[in-house]
This record gives structure tokens, sequence and C-alpha cells, in this order.
């Protein structure tokens, strides 16, 4: 049995590595092992079916575990939830990492998709369309297992070349499911309101963002956004780097490199 969150190295635990999804517990791992070579890092799991529910239990988990304040990076949908976490919590946190994060503001997600299926291909787009009915249908078993084959099929359109492949854990993605369609929803909303990208004005810290060239989030939408609302960031663009950087081959190394500076 695991528990949450994982630890990583020795303690103190003063990094803690936000996994994305929503609902995909476990992407993370390879990077949280890799960066505790050095250092105690904490790999902390989202369980709660709602944003405000996710920041509660991330707060909970680190005021426990972890020592404050503390280095917070997050992939993807846990760039978000680091993000929002940092504005709620702005003294709990001394550096934010966004790695890969989604666009901050609605006009520049609008592309994503297309640039998914258009790279996926024929077959790819048929087994699109498959996973996307098996996950929409009600009388549908077994959603999580489709969304974990979705979610692996996107990363063949959101990488440039990988080295290995992520995998999700088990033991917190029974139901995976409901925390993606149900957090998503919300967080959409977040978005397309602007409150998202308004609780930037709320972080007192340094962040950082990291960004691959080939990442169909377009990165403007990091780097633009966030430098209207920010006043310390950083925005760096890793070359031949899709979406999970540490597992990219041409990229990795310098990824990890960037880490160890930043952390």
């Amino acid at each position: 049995m695991y528990s949450n969150p994982l630890e990583h190295g020795k303690a103190p635990y003063n990094i803690a590595i936000v996994h994305g999804g929503p609902g995909a517990p476990g992407t993370v791992t390879e990077m949280a092992r890799r960066l505790s070579e050095k250092r105690g890092v904490l790999e902390p799991f989202q369980t709660s079916v709602s944003v405000e529910g996710q920041i509660r239990e991330l707060r909970s988990l680190l005021k426990k575990h972890a020592k404050m304040p503390l280095i917070l990076v997050g992939h993807s949908w846990g760039a978000w939830l680091a993000f929002m976490f940092t504005a709620h919590y702005p003294s709990s946190v001394k550096k934010l990492v966004l790695v890969a994060s989604g666009p901050f503001e609605e006009h520049y997600a609008r592309s994503i998709m297309s640039t998914r299926l258009e790279r996926l291909g024929e077959i790819g787009r048929q087994e699109y369309l498959h996973l996307s009915t098996s996950m929409n249908d009600p009388a549908a078993h077994n959603k999580t297992n489709a969304l974990v084959k979705f979610g692996k099929l996107l990363s063949d359109a959101d990488s440039f070349d990988l080295e290995s492949m992520w995998e999700v854990n088990p033991v917190f993605c029974h139901d995976c499911y409901n925390i993606n369609k149900k957090v998503w929803e919300e967080a959409a909303y977040l978005r397309r309101s602007k409150k998202l990208l308004n609780m930037g004005k709320e972080i007192r810290c340094p962040v950082v963002a990291i960004h691959g060239d080939y990442d169909p989030h377009p990165f403007e939408g990091v780097k633009q956004s966030l430098s209207k609302v920010l006043d310390d960031f950083r925005f760096i663009l890793l070359e031949y780097c899709g979406h999970y950087p540490w597992l990219e081959r041409y990229a990795s190394d310098e990824f990890y490199r960037l880490m160890e500076q930043e952390l």
C-alpha cells in the first residue's frame, strides 16, 4: 500500500512535485525520483473531485509532511493547481516552477486539440473517437481504464520523441475518470472567466515556467499571460521538447540541468 504523499530521498522534504491530469497520479514519479538523488522530494496525490478540494488536500499533505516554505513544482494540470495553491497560501511557497502548464487564457487553448488530432494520423484519430465515445457512454464500465489509454494516446501527439512512457499509480487511480471530469469542468470555467489568471496577482514568490517548443499547449498562453500578472517571472523554452520534458530523448538532460539550477 502506498502512502500519500510518496517520499523520495531523505528529509527534510522542502520540494513537492504535483502531477497532472486532473487524475493522473504517478505521472511525475520518475522526475521526483531523479530529483531526490540530492534532496528530499514529496509526490502528493490528488484525490478530491473539486478544485477547492484539491487545493485543501494539497495544503493538508504539505503542512503535515513538508518543510515550509517549500519549492512547489507542478506539471500540466498540476502547474495550475500549484499556481492556485500558491495564490491561496503565498507564505507557504518560496519558489513556484511550472512545467508544461496549460495556457492561462481561453483563446490560447483553441488550437490544442486540432494540433493533436493532426499529429495522430488516421489510425490515432479513430482510436481517439473510440475512447472518447467510451468515456462519454453512461452505460460504459471502467471509464478510468479508458481515460488512461486516452492519456497515453494523446501523449503520442504531445511529445517530440519520448525515451519512456509515464505510468499512473493504480492505488490512487480507482476514481480517476470522475476526478478528471469534475475537476476539469471547474478548471475550464476558472480559465474562461479569467479567475485563474487573476489569482497570479496574489503570488509573491519567484515563478519559473519551463515549456517545450513542440508542446501543443501554446507557450504564449503561459509566457504572455503570466507576464501580465506576476512581478517575478521567468520563462524558459526547450527545443525538441513536448509535454513531458523529463521523458524527452533530446530535452531531458537540459531539463534536469535547469531543474538542478532552480532547486
